[in-house]
């Protein structure tokens, strides 16, 4: 249908398509400098985003989960940035929650409060909400997130990479949902996530209730993965290259996806029908369109899209 409607315009398609070869490539994006988060830019419109406590086995502490919901804040709005690959620094993806922070910066501090109950909870509630928004943040980026991960994932781990879009691993990777087994209850994204995104509730209940090791193998036939590398270069690699892939497609009907796919997760079928009518009433006008059904007409394997 659209290439009709296309093909009787081609004039001023090639006219923005040369425009669009006229692009600048250079990027001058800037972003934040982090403690313990070091971002660069492999490749254009890639984003790499490495856990940074390799020392501690990238344990969080609260200025981290900080760091992390302002790293993807920033990167959501970066017009430079189409994907981002998270992954860890070290021999460990993350093993989790620091422990002596948290006993240190939250649990001392509001347990040494004078008051009730109910007034010391109070206090948790913003940590709690802080942690909860910075796991989401990778979920809330607008851009597609790739969690790389080897070794250990452990506890917040867990809520860190069912944030993300996809998920690949290391064969000697595993996973282990830890908050049962130090007197929690995951609260930060794991019992939400987790269920939808291995599709049964019956194995999630299993790993939350066991707290048992969860190995790369099983963590591909259940889809909590998508494929499983060799090593850690090797999973760099095909991690950049995926990115790479989805870099070079439109950036507003990628983004637009993404919205759709988040929306619908918790929605009924009509109501993501009906938001990503109210998305595509705005994409079916974009230059986007035309040049990528112009490029599908011609077989251009070079067009290049206008930052967003």
């Amino acid at each position: 249908m659209f290439s009709k409607i296309f093909l009787s315009k081609s004039a001023p398609l090639k006219n923005l398509l040369s425009a669009s070869n006229t692009l600048n490539r250079n990027m001058s994006s800037t972003i934040s400098t982090f403690k313990h988060l070091s971002v660069t830019m492999p490749k254009d419109y890639v984003f790499h985003v490495e856990l940074n406590r390799p020392e501690k086995l990238n344990a969080f502490t609260y200025n981290l989960f900080c760091e992390v919901q302002q790293c993807f804040e920033e990167l959501s709005d970066n017009e430079d940035c189409r994907v981002v690959v998270l992954s860890g620094a070290g021999r460990f993806f993350t093993a989790g929650l620091d422990l002596q922070d948290i006993a240190q910066n939250m649990m001392g501090r509001i347990g040494a409060i004078e008051g009730d109950l109910v007034r010391k909870a109070k206090l948790f509630m913003p940590v709690i909400r802080k942690y909860q928004a910075s796991m989401s943040s990778l979920e809330l980026c607008k851009k597609p997130v790739i969690a790389a991960i080897h070794s250990g994932c452990l506890g917040l781990g867990v809520d860190l990479v069912t944030a993300a879009d996809m998920r690949l691993c290391t064969k000697e990777a595993y996973f282990e949902i830890k908050e049962i087994d130090i007197g929690l209850a995951a609260d930060i994204g794991t019992l939400q996530r987790l269920p939808k995104v291995i599709g049964s509730d019956s194995l999630a209940r299993e790993l939350c209730y066991t707290c048992r090791k969860f190995p790369a193998p099983e963590a591909l036939s259940s889809g909590l993965v998508s494929k499983v590398y060799d090593n850690k270069e090797e999973m760099i690699q095909g991690a950049l290259g995926l990115a790479e892939q989805i870099s070079k497609k439109t950036p507003v009907a990628v983004q637009a996806t993404k919205a759709s796919l988040v929306y619908s997760r918790d929605h009924t079928v009509q109501e993501g029908l009906d938001h990503i009518a109210l998305l595509n009433q705005f994409l079916l006008q974009s230059e986007d369109l035309a040049q990528a059904t112009m490029a599908q007409i011609t077989k251009d394997p070079n067009v290049q899209f206008s930052k967003l």
